[in-house]
């Protein structure tokens, strides 16, 4: 078959469940996944024709873009702060928004990891998109990484040795743990954050297919990571060294609030490209 007239069954087959641009993305995505053609290339050769192995991977995939099943876990892999990552049902899709809370972490580190190791902890690292940026771009950190699912940990571990990094993988339940082995200069983590009353306003494809341990907490205790991490972190931070957390957008306040009562006083709460309050990075001040 024809690339071009398959296009145009693709396009007609998702238009009642994603919008026109959404359509065009994943299909170039797929051509480029598969074929390794740009939208460009593929234009300049009209007549170009599916082998069978390419046309059984696209109607796979359109069978499972059907089903709201998200791109990324259809292919088995992301990028991410120009990375790539593998991505199965296990681990969270990694987020823009993480990439502003990397990106923040490091203009704050770089200049201390010319003539020092740091040392990194990353809390609930999932797929390990957060370690991995740091071990990647912090050539001089010693990165350590924590998630209670041994699948996601799996995954972290595939994904560090195709970047070729070095991050100590460590499955364990955060909220069990009474006491770190190391201090630690940098403690970051994007820990589950999404009240269960926020659900409705989520879409279809991240509560069908996303792991709901990575994503929810109760109700009355939203800031249950943030509690217990910020314990950790008091005790367990070198002077001056910063904790970093990605946090729910409705609960900047309350999560700065908390932070003051574990005794941070040094607080920065930090929007994100999408102008909701989405960081904080806390320093202990304290030795």
């Amino acid at each position: 078959m024809l690339i071009n007239n398959y296009k145009k069954h693709f396009f007609t087959e998702l238009s009642n469940l994603y919008p026109l641009t959404e359509i065009q993305s994943f299909f170039n995505i797929l051509i480029e996944f598969k074929l390794n053609l740009s939208r460009v290339e593929l234009a300049l050769q009209p007549n170009l024709e599916f082998s069978k192995n390419e046309f059984d991977f696209f109607q796979e995939a359109l069978s499972k873009l059907k089903k709201e099943i998200p791109i990324q876990y259809i292919l088995g892999e992301t990028e991410f702060f120009g990375l790539k990552l593998k991505v199965n049902n296990k681990v969270l899709i990694p987020r823009p928004e993480t990439e502003e809370l990397i990106e923040w972490v490091l203009k704050n580190s770089k200049l201390k990891t010319q003539n020092s190791k740091l040392n990194i902890l990353d809390i609930g690292t999932g797929s390990g998109c957060i370690a991995i940026s740091l071990a990647k771009n912090l050539p001089n950190a010693e990165v350590y990484a924590i998630d209670i699912s041994s699948e996601a940990i799996k995954i972290a571990q595939k994904n560090a040795k195709i970047n070729k990094v070095s991050v100590n993988f460590i499955e364990t339940d955060i909220l069990k743990i009474e006491e770190l082995q190391y201090t630690f200069d940098i403690i970051v983590s994007n820990p589950p954050y999404v009240r269960e009353l926020e659900k409705e306003k989520m879409h279809q494809n991240v509560l069908a297919n996303e792991p709901h341990l990575a994503l929810f907490v109760e109700n009355n205790n939203p800031l249950l990571f943030y509690d217990k991490i910020a314990d950790l972190a008091k005790s367990y931070l070198t002077k001056n060294g910063n904790l970093y957390f990605e946090i729910n957008q409705y609960l900047g306040k309350e999560t700065v609030d908390l932070l003051k009562l574990k005794g941070f006083n040094t607080i920065e709460l930090k929007k994100d490209l999408f102008d909701v309050d989405r960081m904080i990075k806390a320093t202990n001040t304290k030795s």
